[in-house]
């Protein structure tokens, strides 16, 4: 669920009398009053604040730009809660990792207990975002952590009582996959009414930061505690830690929240998210880019895993920190990305997928020396996780508030259905003729495929203000 490959996402947040599915009547643009001289009277001052981001209570002043959402007091609720929350997922699934291989001895049992938690996204992905445009997101937030929190319990109580089953733990991790396809466009879109367009890139940028640091520390700790205790002491802390994000949502003032359109329950909403993404080219092509991407570079544990045992000929502790090393990379993009996002647009979403695919060409280069390699793998870590924020920024800032929930769903789709239909393909490869190959492949097609859609990007006569959420096409 890094945010490359594994793609495993966590949540958070709330508002007292708990209304979880209230909606919210559609906006319905009213008609400016002209004065007598043909001058438009200013708004009202309900009207002009609701156009208004939310306003910052306590913030610090002359934050840098990653760091800038750290001022708005309801995000940074959430970022405490991302950080416990996401670390408890992590060391659930290394845990789980554990449990399964203990009940079965069989890696492939282990692949179906992984697919199992991300089929959903396939099947039911597309309408969590039309869930997320439907109902107030926070309220949405509430009720699929509290889900999840039962979820891990039972894990808990089935393992600790020395029940528990194979089958049991493929129904729950389907289980937790069905809420995640909803919970993810919710979750990705809520940034934006905790902190407002113009913070919108250092809000994803310190949400990609925190999944990280999360990622490295997640699975060391599971591994140090299932020398110590059962599994299901670990399920049972994260059932915890998704309490924490219900309390920080809890505590959230909703009056600093930026004012949520509704999007109306009519027929053929998907069609209509679908023609809306597809007829718009400042939409569409990052999209396929992050299918492109998704399906040739974003196989990292895969390729990682080949070369370490096969090329290089070392053990799981080089694989380790092959992969520390990779986060590291994907770690510091987080921060060095956000002064950025509002200059190169974009160009930066391009820049950054022709990069992936060149920087794994030269870690194919340079795998003979393990050393080489490492760094290379850290620069790929840095491009791949720039490119990721970038363009989750850049669809986020081209949609209008009512469709951002649907398109951020087929943005996910993509995103997460891209990796079970490269996997295999690029395992192919590298079962055949190498993991060094595998990356020649992969980083070529994604190199020559980002450069193509370049082209088409230059054609398309695209602008890119300086603030991109005023992009349309010409």
């Amino acid at each position: 669920m890094s945010d490359l490959h594994l793609r495993l996402s966590s949540p958070r947040h709330l508002l007292p009398p708990l209304a979880p599915f209230e909606r919210t009547a559609p906006v319905m643009p009213a008609s400016p009053a002209v004065g007598p001289a043909g001058e438009t009277p200013p708004a009202e001052p309900d009207e002009e604040a609701a156009r208004k981001p939310p306003h910052p209570v306590s913030a610090p002043g002359g934050l840098r730009p990653a760091l800038r959402s750290l001022k708005y007091r309801n995000y940074r609720l959430f970022v405490v809660g991302q950080c416990v929350s996401i670390t408890g997922t992590w060391m659930q699934r290394a845990a789980q990792d554990w449990l399964v291989l203990s009940l079965t001895g069989s890696p492939t049992f282990l692949g179906v207990t992984i697919a199992c938690q991300f089929l959903p996204y396939l099947l039911v992905g597309l309408w969590g975002g039309v869930t997320a445009d439907r109902y107030r997101k926070r309220h949405l937030l509430m009720v699929t952590q509290g889900a999840m929190a039962v979820l891990a319990l039972l894990l808990a109580v089935l393992a600790l009582t020395g029940q528990v089953r194979v089958w049991e733990v493929n129904l729950l991790a389907f289980c937790l996959g069905l809420v995640s396809a909803v919970e993810d466009p919710a979750r990705e879109t809520f940034a934006a009414e905790m902190v407002g367009e113009k913070d919108l890139g250092s809000a994803v940028s310190l949400n990609s930061a925190v999944f990280q640091l999360a990622r490295i520390g997640g699975p060391p700790a599971a591994g140090l505690l299932l020398d110590v205790v059962q599994a299901g002491w670990i399920f049972a802390g994260n059932a915890v830690s998704y309490l924490v994000v219900l309390l920080a949502l809890l505590r959230m003032n909703p009056a600093e929240l930026v004012p949520h359109t509704s999007a109306p329950r009519s027929p053929g909403q998907l069609k209509a998210a679908l023609r809306h993404a597809a007829g718009r080219p400042e939409l569409r092509y990052p999209i396929l880019l992050m299918g492109l991407i998704s399906v040739f570079a974003f196989n990292y544990p895969l390729i990682l895993a080949s070369l370490t045992n096969y090329y290089f000929h070392r053990g799981p502790g080089t694989y380790g920190v092959l992969n520390t090393v990779f986060a590291l990379g994907c770690l510091g993009a987080s921060f060095l990305v956000a002064p950025l996002l509002e200059r190169g647009g974009l160009r930066l979403v391009v820049a950054a997928a022709v990069g992936i695919g060149v920087a794994q060409l030269a870690a194919a280069a340079a795998a003979p020396s393990l050393v080489l390699f490492a760094l290379v793998i850290a620069l790929a870590g840095v491009v791949g996780q720039s490119f990721v924020i970038s363009a989750n920024t850049w669809v986020q800032m081209n949609c209008e508030p009512e469709w951002r929930g649907r398109v951020m769903g087929i943005y996910m789709l993509v995103f997460m259905g891209g990796n079970p239909i490269g996997n295999p393909t690029l395992g192919k490869i590298a079962e055949e003729f190498g993991g060094r190959w595998a990356l020649f492949f992969g980083g070529g097609a994604a190199a020559l495929g980002a450069l193509c859609i370049a082209a088409l990007v230059r054609r398309s006569q695209i602008a890119v203000p300086n603030h991109p959420s005023s992009v349309r096409s010409t």
